[in-house]
């Protein structure tokens, strides 16, 4: 979940009205995703259950290792992990037609005596790879892994699974809209551009792009395991995914962990809106910490001299893009950098958040720059087509998932509104994107039910999912827990930030399946966590 401007709520997550399903798309999942007929009379013979090819299926396990460069492959090997590939319909509604294929990663549990089952994973997004992700969760669950399965997944479309690549020259779509009417002329024009090389180099695959396929993929893969049930844990914008999934497949799930909740409700291509307090407070919490850290990057003394330096970098992108190595940061990058800072709350990410910015102020002030590792990583990821594939999916995931407001002009009364308070957020919350220009969803919208039991997970000052949203969802399930980590600007919090608090309790209800009596707030722990590993979120 390292990618910021990722959705989900997002590395990463991320709403219009997403809670209003028809009993059309309900009676859908349950008639070919659950493979159940409705009721039959007692003499009747039960139905043959449409997806047994795939249910059934049988699974071929091998090294997990593509090459003598996979990094990913090689710690899952050294880790224990076995790898296969579940296929999978691409149209649920013709399981008998064209097949595509989901990568899954497993490291088998060791204490068989007490199983637990599978713990299926989804590091967010959407777009984000999984696969890689058993062993530092299994590092994270402690001596309860063993009892476990655990299962990472790319979903369809996503890293090792069938992919869907649009032959974008962006990892993202996400953009600031830059200054004034013909600023935003411009974000209409990319986001117009986008919408249309994915017609013309994934337009076979785009209706199949959507949360409802992948949870039904995910219930194949249960199937295939040979699992009667799974539990699951999802960051970010896996968060909904698993809202969804439990929704659609109630009788399938057993433990369910959500960390950085997405909100159903605001789930959509326009997630991002609503969270530019949230990542205000956070920037204000990196400026203070690099007013402390003077000596080493020179930002400045206190918070509103570093805010201070923060504004004149936009500023002079504002007027002339500035170079820093082989690639141009104008009004339209320059936010996104920020933003893309602005997730993880550890010395770590914080330092090299400042070693970008410092490198930006000094192309602003004319200098030939060569950027730290992490700007130049956040510029190639930006301004290239290294990652055009993750863009793409989550792009097709979130436009399939809810349709977006089809007239540039409601963006534009939407930003001229948000850009009086927010010159630096709010152009990027409340740009334009492709979906404007994507044809309708096939499906409406899960509506999620109200009696989910699960683990709620989210700090208070999350800038991708922010905490209001979690305390929404926790209203709409009495019989849900949140645990709540108070004082961290964090994305992300078990097994990723160092709360001691919060991972006891995750891993309390993993190993036994009872949710605390009560909610839990756990104070953040002193000092600064050191810098953990986590996925590309991605949202």
């Amino acid at each position: 979940m390292t990618r910021s401007v990722s959705s989900a709520g997002g590395r990463h997550p991320r709403r219009p009205a997403s809670r209003g399903a028809t009993a059309v798309a309900l009676s859908l999942a349950g008639a070919l995703a659950l493979g159940a007929a409705p009721p039959a009379p007692a003499a009747a013979r039960p139905a043959a259950d449409p997806l047994a090819r795939y249910h059934h299926q049988h699974l071929h396990w091998r090294s997990c290792r593509l090459g003598p460069d996979d990094a990913t492959g090689k710690e899952l090997d050294q880790a224990g992990a076995r790898c296969a590939d579940v296929t999978v319909p691409l149209d649920y509604t013709r399981p008998q037609g064209r097949t595509i294929t989901v990568a899954i990663s497993r490291i088998r549990g060791t204490d068989t005596a007490h199983r637990a089952g599978a713990l299926l994973l989804n590091s967010g997004g959407p777009g984000g790879q999984t696969i890689g992700d058993p062993p530092w969760v299994r590092t994270a669950m402690k001596d309860v892994a063993a009892r476990y399965d655990v299962v990472g997944v790319d979903p369809r479309f996503v890293g090792r699974s069938t992919p869907l690549d649009c032959r974008w020259p962006t990892g993202s779509v996400v953009r600031g809209a830059g200054t004034g009417r013909a600023g935003f002329d411009r974000m209409v024009s990319l986001a117009a551009d986008l919408a249309g090389r994915c017609r013309t180099h994934a337009g076979d695959l785009l209706p199949y792009a959507t949360t409802r396929n992948t949870a039904r993929d995910m219930d194949v893969v249960r199937a295939a395991l040979g699992e009667r049930r799974i539990s699951y844990l999802g960051y970010s914008y896996g968060t909904y995914l698993g809202q969804v999934y439990a929704t659609m497949f109630p009788r399938r799930v057993d433990r369910v962990v959500l960390d950085g909740v997405a909100d159903p409700a605001r789930y959509g291509p326009r997630l991002l809106r609503g969270s530019e307090e949230a990542n205000r407070h956070a920037l204000r919490g990196w400026a203070d910490w690099a007013a402390a850290h003077h000596t080493a990057y020179g930002l400045g003394r206190t918070r509103g001299a570093v805010l201070a330096t923060v504004e004149k970098v936009r500023a002079a992108a504002a007027r002339t893009p500035l170079r820093v190595g082989h690639h141009r940061v104008d009004d339209h990058v320059l936010p996104i950098v920020v933003f893309n800072g602005l997730s993880q709350d550890n010395d770590e990410a914080y330092g090299d958040f400042a070693q970008g910015v410092r490198d930006l102020r000094r192309a602003a002030e004319g200098r030939t720059v060569t950027p730290s590792p992490w700007l130049a990583s956040a510029l190639r990821f930006l301004l290239t087509g290294h990652d055009s594939a993750y863009g793409s999916a989550q792009t097709s995931i979130l436009c399939g998932d809810v349709a977006a407001p089809r007239d540039p002009e409601t963006y534009w009364r939407d930003l001229r509104r948000a850009e009086a308070a927010d010159r630096l957020f709010a152009p990027v919350t409340n740009d334009i994107n492709p979906c404007a220009f994507w044809d309708p969803p096939r499906e409406r919208p899960t509506m999620i039910r109200d009696d989910l039991p699960a683990l709620l997970v989210n700090a208070t000052g999350d800038p991708r999912t922010v905490y209001g949203g979690a305390e929404a969802v926790h209203r709409r399930w009495p019989g849900s827990r949140l645990v709540t980590l108070r004082g961290a600007d964090q994305h992300a919090v078990y097994g990723v930030f160092g709360s001691a608090c919060v991972d006891t309790t995750v891993n309390a209800y993993l190993a036994t399946g009872r949710l605390p009596a009560r909610d839990v707030t756990c104070a953040r722990p002193a000092g600064s966590p050191p810098g953990a590993r986590v996925s590309r979120p991605a949202t």
